[in-house]
């Protein structure tokens, strides 16, 4: 068995929820793996340790709450800081926020204005790429700060809701793709 074989057997689906008619990925198996974690880490860090000369990253941003479990690890293994984005009100300095439409409803996230800028590349780094509403809001939230999104490194990757043809040119790495039944 390979690798991501034991990463796709981890992911647990979860039958109506957060509400009926939603099969949820169920990522917290895999974290209970400590070689399946460091596995999905692996492959979720290795497009990104080659970059090309002045197109290194200089941030890893991870999206509140499992962005954080996957985003620190990344951070780590590319050398540079990790900075978070959280739900509404979560910050305790200045802040800029960025309100979106997501699977259940609207939402809002915030990041520090001090926290990323001009001159820095950033990666994005989540668990689920679903409608991309929450991509799409942290990444307009890393272009209001003068910073370049240099791209997504995403977990899970919902293909059947067709999320990338929201993202536009971005760059989208994920490293389990569910294409729908």
């Amino acid at each position: 068995m390979t690798g991501m074989d034991v990463i796709c057997d981890l992911i647990r689906d979860v039958e109506d929820f957060p509400e009926p008619g939603i099969v949820f990925k169920d990522i917290t198996p895999l974290l209970s793996g400590p070689d399946a974690f460091e596995t999905a880490i692996d492959a979720m860090v290795a497009p990104w340790l080659t970059a090309e000369p002045g197109s290194e990253i200089t941030k890893v941003v991870g999206i509140e709450s499992r962005g954080f479990i996957f985003g620190v690890p990344i951070a780590q293994r590319l050398s540079v800081g990790f900075v978070p984005i959280r739900k509404k009100g979560k910050l305790p300095f200045d802040s800029i926020a960025q309100s979106y439409n997501r699977e259940y409803g609207p939402d809002t996230i915030e990041i520090h204005t001090d926290a990323v800028g001009p001159g820095d590349r950033v990666l994005i780094v989540d668990d689920v790429l679903a409608t991309a509403g929450t991509a799409l809001a942290a990444a307009t939230l890393i272009g209001a700060t003068g910073a370049t999104v240099a791209g997504f490194s995403i977990l899970i990757e919902l293909e059947f809701l067709a999320p990338r043809s929201l993202l536009g040119d971005f760059t989208v790495e994920s490293v389990v793709v569910f294409g729908g039944d």
